[in-house]
Parts: structure tokens; sequence; C-alpha cells
């Protein structure tokens, strides 16, 4: 890209900057009812105050860092850019190191070898899997985002996404109350599938933490090779 077109872009975004409105007044307003709601949770529980901070929290974040599953399969093949994709991959790093302790606390240490018994969601694989993967992957695609990045977008004002919440409602409606069907003719004839009882925990941490480092290095590989924000 050109130093013209460069100034011009930078000229365009100054324009539409000066357009916008103050937002400092709304995000005040947003902050004090969002303490007040605290203070008023608070005082009837503790539990829930908590949940109200560490849902802001976690908003705050996903809206400034624009985390987004679909975007991070979607950034790669439309804009070259894998800057979203590595995070998830670090994300499920640190959580394989997470759950590596907490599941061998309770095998090694506690001896409890039941699947059911081990911590995390241990669910059969099949068929299942693969059609809800595809299903769920053509409705991101359709909708613009995953969950995490609709809700995000509906704080910031989007209201298309406010109908995709809409449909994720309808549709989380009818899978729990056409749920036992599946189960009873697909998912209950699946077979759970956990690693580490035919590997063992650590070589399991290994080969998994292998992957995501190697898959992690490869993304960024293409970042740097295909991303346009490189070229700019």
């Amino acid at each position: 890209m050109t130093s013209n077109k460069i100034e011009e872009l930078i000229k365009k975004r100054q324009m539409e900057n000066k357009k916008k409105k103050n937002q400092t007044p709304y995000g005040i307003g947003v902050t004090l009812l969002a303490l007040v709601i605290y203070l008023a949770l608070l005082n009837y529980n503790l539990r829930f105050s908590s949940f109200w901070i560490i849902g802001i929290l976690i908003g705050v974040t996903m809206q400034r860092s624009r985390f987004c599953f679909a975007a991070s399969f979607r950034d790669p093949i439309m804009v070259g850019s894998t800057s979203l994709l590595k995070a998830i991959l670090i994300a499920l790093i640190i959580s394989t190191v997470g759950f590596f302790i907490i599941q061998y606390n309770t095998i090694e240490i506690h001896g409890l070898h039941l699947l059911e018994n081990i911590p995390g969601q241990l669910k059969p694989v099949g068929l299942h899997t693969a059609l809800g993967a595809i299903l769920f992957g053509v409705g991101m695609v359709i909708a613009g985002g995953c969950a995490s990045g609709t809700l995000m977008r509906i704080g910031e004002g989007y209201i298309l996404q406010i109908v995709v919440l809409i449909g994720f409602i309808i549709g989380a409606t009818m899978g729990a109350r056409h749920f036992e069907f599946w189960d009873k003719i697909l998912i209950s004839k699946s077979k759970t599938i956990y690693i580490p009882k035919y590997l063992g925990l650590f070589p399991s941490l290994i080969i998994q933490l292998i992957v995501l480092v190697g898959l992690y290095f490869v993304a960024d590989w293409f970042d740097k090779k295909n991303s346009i924000m490189s070229s700019m």
C-alpha cells in the first residue's frame, strides 16, 4: 500500500472520528449503574457480586481484544491475520496445563480413575460431534460471530446481533427440549475417548503441548507471510 493511500485513509478516519458524538457521559453513566448494581448484589449475596465483577472484566477484555472464535478462523482466510487464532492457541496451552494439574490431583493423588469422577467435560464423541461442529460453523459465518463475539457486539450497539442472540436462545431451548431424544439414538451410543487412559497423563500433556505450540508457530509464520497488515 502506497504512502498516499495511507495518508488518505488516515484523513478519512480522522474525519469520521470528528463526526462521532462524545461517548464519555454514557460511559460514566454505565459505570455508575454497574457500581450501583454491584453494591446491591454485595448486600444481597457476595457470590453474585463476584460474578457481576468477573463478568464485566471478561466483557471489557473481550471488547478491547476483539476476541471472537469465529474471527479467529475467518481472519486467516479473509485478511491473512492469525492474531486471534494465536491468542486462542495460547489460551488452550494455558488451559491444558491447568486441567492437567487438576486431573493429576484427582487421578494420581486421590486414585479416582472412573471417567465420571475426573474433572472436566468428558463426553461421547462421534457423528453428532461432527454434525454439531458443521452446523455451528455455518451458523457463525451467517451470524458474523460466535457466542462471545455476538454478546460483545450487542454491548457495542449492533442491532443485528440482537437477532442472532434471539436465535441462540431459540436454538438452545430447542436443543435442551429434544436432547433426550438425540442422546438416546446417537450420543449415548458413541464412545467417550480419554487419551490419558491409553497413554498416561504426562505423555498426553507433552503431546498436546507439542501440537499446540507447533500450530502456534505455523499460525505465526502464516501471519507474517499473508497478513495484509504487514504490507501497510
